[in-house]
């Protein structure tokens, strides 16, 4: 028997080419088994064809068509996200260029955990997290507090130790990765930025690339604690689970839970938690929630966080891609305020999953990452000019996600994926306009993003989510739920730039055939 052949090496791309027509052979065939944007049957029926299509999974000789058995049922028990009636979740459709750069990544299959293992993709993910960063934070020439103030007067955290201390004072002992980062030149036009509290020169703001929004989050809620022992969380209602789960993994305080009672974060009650709440505490705010798409109120938020010495994180995985459009970009004012952000260009940057990133305003923060493998990262290698790479993730392993990012930005430039931007959100505000249009429906609120809530009326709770459930069993469309102001809500998360008007009408006279009256 012959040596199964590899992706890459001078005879890759020829092993490649023909299993590529085996695999968009097999994705033809499922779609079109499949005839819709779900499986039909519901979870006993899908799970049945895939288990009778996988039959034995560890044979002990294996087939030919294996790769389009497995593929053809898989694409046929999809869930299909380029379907213009499969609109429940944040789940995109991604681009074609993206998902060819990401074959590109899996058959070269570099491992950013060091240098000799990915030599171009790691200066390529350094090159496009700078650029994104910048994109949150802006040119670190302009830095400036929520109250426009000079940032060098805008005051110190709660913990923050006294500058001024004695000689007697014991500074805490740096760790290697303090030193490389503190090490670092300033880029052009930073030399005259000083840090707010320090006084030293100001770095450029960086971004890590992650898996998505959770491990943005959990690394965010990282950051802070070893900047600021004992810190608690304070979000509000609205905020996204992986917060909890996060502040839980990491040992911290039970997070402080502030009423959303408009679907976002209730300042008066934010302002009374900063006031009495002992420090040092870090406010976790939404830009782009996942039940309604809602986006609390940075500026104000930013403003209370200065004023009250918190830190300030943003989760903005949703909202973030707003960030591209020209029309869009003003709902995120007050987002540079925050010391990290959470981005997720598997929502609004349609790249396929998984492409996360965490944005940090000032990059020493990173320090707590450094870690030391004699193995990947010894310090000789790292002296003579090799990058050190592990305090770039908590994982080690770590395939090159930034390459279809990349690609896609490179491809279609901000204007582009801006347009895309606009063009989901356009249609979003055209499905509320057809809802509030239609007796038969009752809309929760116009759109922020592309995120729309409706119900039919005199529906009970019960039945919207019946109505749900049935069509997700049909396999006629996929819509999601969501609880708001007491009340259950089908969602429609429309992230489908090729949508049509068409399309949006079927999907409402889809849920009115399937009402019981």
């Amino acid at each position: 028997m012959s040596t199964a052949p590899l992706a890459s090496g001078p005879s890759g791309p020829d092993a490649l080419r023909p299993l590529l027509d085996t695999v968009l052979d097999a994705l033809t065939q499922g779609a079109t088994a499949r005839g819709g944007p779900l499986p039909a049957g519901g979870p006993a029926e899908v799970a049945q064809r895939l288990r009778t299509a996988l039959g034995d999974p560890l044979p002990r000789y294996g087939s030919p068509d294996a790769l389009h058995t497995l593929v053809r049922a898989l694409a046929e028990g999809a869930a299909d996200p380029a379907d213009p009636l499969c609109a429940a979740h944040l789940h995109c459709p991604p681009l074609a260029v993206a998902t060819a750069a990401d074959l590109a990544a899996s058959a070269l299959n570099p491992s950013l955990d060091s240098w000799d293992q990915a030599p171009a993709a790691s200066e390529l993910e350094a090159a496009v997290a700078q650029a994104l960063a910048r994109l949150v934070y802006g040119p670190p020439d302009t830095e400036a507090t929520p109250d426009g103030q000079d940032a060098r007067d805008a005051p110190a955290p709660r913990d923050a130790p006294d500058t001024e201390a004695g000689p007697d004072t014991q500074a805490a002992p740096e760790s290697r990765g303090a030193r490389r980062s503190q090490d670092r030149q300033a880029t052009p036009g930073t030399q005259g930025v000083r840090d707010p509290h320090s006084g030293a020169p100001a770095l450029p703001a960086d971004a890590l690339v992650t898996t998505g929004g959770t491990e943005s989050n959990q690394l965010a809620l990282l950051l802070a604690r070893e900047k600021h022992h004992g810190i608690q969380l304070v979000c509000g209602a609205n905020a996204h689970h992986s917060l909890h789960r996060a502040a839980w993994l990491l040992g911290l305080p039970e997070p402080v839970v502030l009423p959303a009672p408009a679907g976002t974060l209730d300042l008066a009650a934010l302002d009374s938690a900063l006031t009495d709440l002992p420090g040092p505490l870090l406010v976790a705010a939404t830009a782009g929630t996942t039940d309604a798409g809602l986006i609390d109120p940075l500026p104000d938020i930013a403003r209370l966080c200065a004023a009250h010495g918190a830190r300030l994180h943003i989760d903005a995985a949703y909202g973030g891609g707003l960030l591209f459009s020209d029309r869009h970009r003003g709902r995120l004012d007050g987002l540079a305020h925050a010391d990290t952000v959470t981005l997720d260009l598997h929502k609004l940057g349609w790249q396929p999953v998984a492409a996360g990133l965490l944005a940090v305003r000032d990059p020493t923060d990173l320090a707590p990452l450094a870690h030391r493998a004699e193995y990947l990262n010894a310090d000789d290698d790292t002296e003579a000019g090799h990058p050190d790479l592990l305090g770039r993730s908590l994982r080690t392993t770590r395939r090159p996600d930034v390459l279809k990012i990349a690609v896609t930005l490179k491809t279609l430039g901000r204007d582009g994926i801006g347009r895309l931007v606009d063009q989901v959100c356009a249609h979003a505000e055209e499905l509320a306009d057809l809802i509030a249009a239609h007796p038969g429906f009752e809309l929760h609120d116009h759109p922020t993003i592309s995120t729309v809530l409706f119900r039919p009326h005199g529906a009970t709770d019960d039945t919207v989510a019946a109505v749900r459930r049935i069509l997700l069993d049909q396999g006629r469309a996929v819509l999601g739920r969501a609880t708001l102001d007491g009340r259950r809500w089908l969602k429609a998360t429309l992230l489908n730039p090729h949508t049509r008007p068409g399309d949006l009408a079927t999907l409402l006279k889809l849920v009115e055939g399937h009402t019981p009256r």
